[in-house]
């Protein structure tokens, strides 16, 4: 066997190793980009559920709650009001509308069989709704108050992931989306989430 054969198999041999190295290296890399962005999924699915249950609290209750077990009640036994609103306009005398309201309450509805109908949110679980997905049973961190906007108070909410899968996600960067995933905030009037 001469020089140039031997060259020829050490390098096929070389290459081939390279070549397996980089594909899994680069396999490795998309496999956790895709788990990371799946279970990213479900902890966004998680707050989504989570803040209907917020914005519905505030309907009935008139403010945010900070507390997991006031919500987990509410979301558990709490009801809705149904009602009826009949409007009837009368002209009066001197040609101006006068417009007399009447609401009509029908009955209640549940919270969890208004909000949480299982079309829309079909992994909905009241027990496992405060648990962040892959965290090992960490919470996620819940705040609600009221601040002072242009000298009028106003109800507000902050629901935060406390724990991420994604390395690049932390408390410490200045953008927005890329801090740990969240709904509401503490000195804005807001519900929405930072994955939006």
């Amino acid at each position: 066997m001469n020089t140039t054969k031997i060259l020829t198999y050490v390098f096929a041999v070389v290459s081939i190793g390279l070549a397996w190295f980089l594909f899994t290296s680069i396999k490795t890399k998309i496999d956790e980009e895709e788990r990371i962005a799946t279970i990213e999924a479900r902890v966004i699915e998680k707050l989504q559920m989570i803040r209907e249950g917020q914005i519905a609290y505030q309907a009935v209750n008139g403010k945010y709650t900070g507390s997991w077990d006031s919500l987990r009640s509410f979301l558990d036994t709490g009801s809705f009001y149904i009602t009826e609103r009949k409007e009837t306009i009368v002209t009066l005398d001197y040609g101006a509308d006068s417009v007399r309201v009447e609401i009509d309450t029908l009955g209640t509805v549940l919270v969890k069989d208004s909000v949480y109908n299982p079309i829309k949110w079909p992994n909905f679980d009241l027990q496992n709704l405060l648990t962040i997905p892959a965290s090992g049973g960490k919470k996620f961190d819940m705040w609600a108050d009221k601040i002072e906007k242009s000298g009028v108070k106003v109800d507000v909410v902050e629901v935060r992931s406390t724990f991420s899968v994604n390395p690049a996600r932390n408390e410490n960067n200045e953008s927005n989306i890329k801090k740990p995933l969240r709904f509401g905030s503490r000195t804005q009037v807001t519900t929405a989430g930072n994955w939006e």
